[in-house]
């Protein structure tokens, strides 16, 4: 039995009109709990595009503050939140699209201590970092725990995503360690595009959607990439190595890890 309100059924109702969705499946919205890891770029993007769908528990985390600098792509935040919490501003305009979502914030950075407690209260994870210590440790801690979660990453004019569940290729399997510190820019080294930010954000975002409704084909086991120069989208196909380290037969990382962040990085451990 569904207990919608009429303006719930109003608002939703360009889901509901969809006959892979319908009320039953924004029932599934209503009833999913997503964290979402990092209030920048891409999470900025992920977060408003699912508040605005309904999901009705939306975990941030981020332990950061809102920057000038931050702006030009991370749109969930305004010139007044300037200084501000990042989870704070973040819920602040969630709840102005949403009344109706429960916005639970996190204002820390994730590390190996606290992932496992943060991340077991919900049913998927999107990766919204830009560094690759906190990438790989959202995979492990997810693998370990069987925990799905959307993958993505910018940088200049490029972006990258997939979608992980268990028994499906993981982060390790396609790139097995993190580079060497500051082998790799960040996008607070190189640049990036602000426009990318939203055009991956909102793919992480329609991937935690369908995850959740069960509807369509997710980027398991491919690895999605484009070029906004060229508008050159690429799909490459991925398997689970049985000798990845931490999802395969014998499995070699058996607790977290907090690796080596770049210098330049450690004021801002993400974005």
């Amino acid at each position: 039995m569904f207990d919608f309100t009429e303006e719930e059924l109003n608002r939703y109702s360009r889901h509901i009109l969809l006959k892979d969705v319908g009320v039953e499946g924004q029932e599934k919205i209503r009833e999913a709990k997503v964290l979402v890891v990092g209030a920048g770029g891409l999470g900025a993007p992920v977060a408003m595009y699912l508040a605005a769908a309904g999901v009705g528990t939306i975990g941030i985390v981020d332990g950061d503050v809102v920057d000038l600098s931050n702006l030009q792509r991370q749109v969930i935040h305004t010139t007044p939140d300037i200084g501000r919490p990042k989870v704070e501003s973040a819920k602040e305009t969630m709840n102005a699209i949403n009344p109706h979502v429960k916005v639970i914030t996190h204002r820390d950075f994730l590390y190996a201590n606290n992932a496992n407690d943060i991340i077991k209260e919900y049913d998927f994870v999107v990766d919204g970092t830009d560094n690759f210590p906190v990438k790989f440790l959202i995979n492990d801690a997810c693998v370990m725990a069987n925990k799905p979660f959307s993958h993505g990453g910018i940088l200049r004019f490029e972006g990258q995503t997939f979608t992980y569940k268990p028994g499906h290729a993981c982060y390790r399997c396609m790139f097995e360690t993190p580079p060497p510190p500051n082998a790799v820019p960040t996008c607070s080294q190189a640049g990036v595009l602000g426009a990318i930010a939203g055009m991956l954000g909102t793919i992480q975002a329609a991937e935690t959607l369908k995850y959740i409704t069960g509807v369509g084909e997710l980027l398991t086991d491919k690895l999605l990439t484009f070029n906004a120069k060229t508008m050159d989208f690429r799909k490459i196909n991925v398997k689970h190595r049985e000798q990845c380290p931490i999802c395969g037969a014998n499995p070699k990382i058996t607790s977290l890890i907090d690796y080596e962040q770049a210098v330049c990085d450690l004021a801002s451990h993400k974005k």
